[in-house]
Order: C-alpha cells, then sequence, then structure tokens
C-alpha cells in the first residue's frame, strides 16, 4: 500500500515545540520519518518557519528527504488559493492560510493536517474551501489535526 500524503502546515510543525501539541506533532513526523507517510510542505510552510525556534526549524531538516515532498506555489496553486479570498472563505489577512489549503487540494494530499483552528481547522471553513474546490473541478479536501491522523493502530 502507498503510504498516504499528508500535507502538513507550519503549525504542525511549530506543535513540535509546544507542550500541548508536541506529542500529536511529534507522532506525525514520527511517522514521516518511519516512512509510513509522506509529508507535504509547501515554500509558504517554509517561509513561516523562518522565524520559529531553532528546534523547530530543526524538525523538517533532521527528516530524510525521501519522506518529504515540495508543493510548489504553480500559478494553479495562486488561481485556488485567489478563489478562496475571492469567494470571502478567508480574508487578506488569511492568504498563507488559503495558500496551505490551495497547496495540499493541488497536490491532490490525502489530507492537510492543522492546528490552525481560526482559518483551517474550524467547519464552516472546511466547507467554504471545499465548497470552492468543487466549483473548480476539485474533490473534497480532508482537513484533520495531527491527533486524527492514526497509522498502524489496532482495530477495537
Amino acid at each position: 500500500m502507498k503510504p498516504l500524503r499528508i500535507y502538513a502546515d507550519s503549525s504542525v510543525i511549530g506543535g513540535c515545540g509546544d507542550a500541548e501539541f508536541t506529542i500529536d506533532s511529534q507522532r506525525l513526523v514520527d511517522s514521516a520519518r518511519q516512512q509510513q507517510l509522506i509529508l507535504l510542505i509547501s515554500e509558504t510552510t517554509l517561509t513561516e518557519l523562518e522565524v520559529a525556534p531553532v528546534d523547530v526549524q530543526n524538525v523538517l531538516k533532521e527528516l530524510p528527504l525521501e519522506c518529504l515532498e515540495m508543493v510548489a506555489l504553480t500559478a494553479e496553486v495562486l488561481a485556488l488559493r485567489d478563489a478562496y479570498l475571492h469567494a470571502g472563505v478567508v480574508g487578506p489577512r488569511s492568504v498563507n492560510d488559503a495558500t496551505h489549503v490551495a497547496c495540499a487540494t493541488v497536490a491532490r494530499a490525502d489530507a492537510l493536517v492543522s492546528w490552525n483552528f481560526r482559518y483551517i481547522v474550524r467547519l464552516e471553513k472546511m466547507k467554504g474551501y471545499n465548497q470552492v474546490n468543487l466549483i473548480n473541478g476539485y474533490g473534497i479536501l480532508t482537513i484533520i489535526t495531527p491527533k486524527e491522523v492514526r497509522l498502524h493502530e489496532p482495530e477495537e
């Protein structure tokens, strides 16, 4: 079975250095390290991490390249991002959040993971992003927190 391709925004990587989110963020990163999944990231993720503490910046640097996939900021990604903004899913101040969702959608990620409960992991935002996705010929994007990514756990 092919490993899942999971787009991680910067909040997930930052979560590795945050007491509230470290267990689930680190578990996701460890799953990538063990090649159970592939972490998709973009230039937006890397740019946002430039202001993070060094230990957080090192999370991605310490991962083997084969468990990472870079999603390019193509014209297609930027057009979808702009469609989210035009539809009012988020405002101009949340352009990076819209870019993360557009990257995950265009890359056909199995899911986008985030700790951003204001502009990404929020029911009305998810509905808005997915309405725009459908109007523009894309599928539904699964948006969840790292806590919900469970691999190889026994069924109850």
